[in-house]
């Protein structure tokens, strides 16, 4: 991130300490993820030990210190969900993208994760992309979904 924006971020929470979390969630969705250089200015700028920041940044599933795609494809894998077809969702996503068991593609395009539950079992199978919920889903149903991402 350019520095002109991270330090706006840091204007915007008057630079308080008390405001970690939520300087570290505007980064991420500026960023798509948390970088290093950031994380390590977040800690200068605020006063506070990197190992401070770094133990908030890896608490929380949903930062990440890795770059993730430009699509975030997130599968339920919680026992509805898993019983009504959910990890063969997961394999057939990793077939399509050529994309690790949980991980981003090679162009950044998409990345898949598992979470344990989302706590709507009576939709399962669940996917969520790019925050939208889609129900009930089935490969077929998955191809459809997918299709403009693979074409982007």
């Amino acid at each position: 991130m350019d520095s002109q924006k991270l330090e706006t971020i840091l204007d915007k929470h008057d630079r308080q300490p008390a405001a970690l979390l939520a300087i570290l969630q505007d980064i991420q969705e500026e960023e798509n993820y948390l970088p290093k250089e950031d994380v390590q200015q977040v800690a200068k700028a605020l006063s506070i030990s990197l190992a401070r920041v770094y133990s908030l940044a890896t608490f929380f599933s949903s930062f990440s210190l890795e770059p993730r795609g430009k699509h975030i494809c997130t599968v339920c894998m919680g026992t509805a969900c898993h019983v009504r077809g959910a990890p063969k969702l997961v394999d057939h996503i990793r077939r399509e993208f050529d994309v690790p068991e949980t991980g981003t593609t090679k162009d950044l395009n998409l990345t898949l994760e598992t979470v344990n539950c989302v706590g709507a079992c009576a939709l399962g199978p669940l996917l969520i992309l790019d925050q939208e919920y889609h129900s009930n889903m089935t490969p077929a149903k998955l191809d459809r979904v997918l299709k403009p991402i693979k074409q982007d």
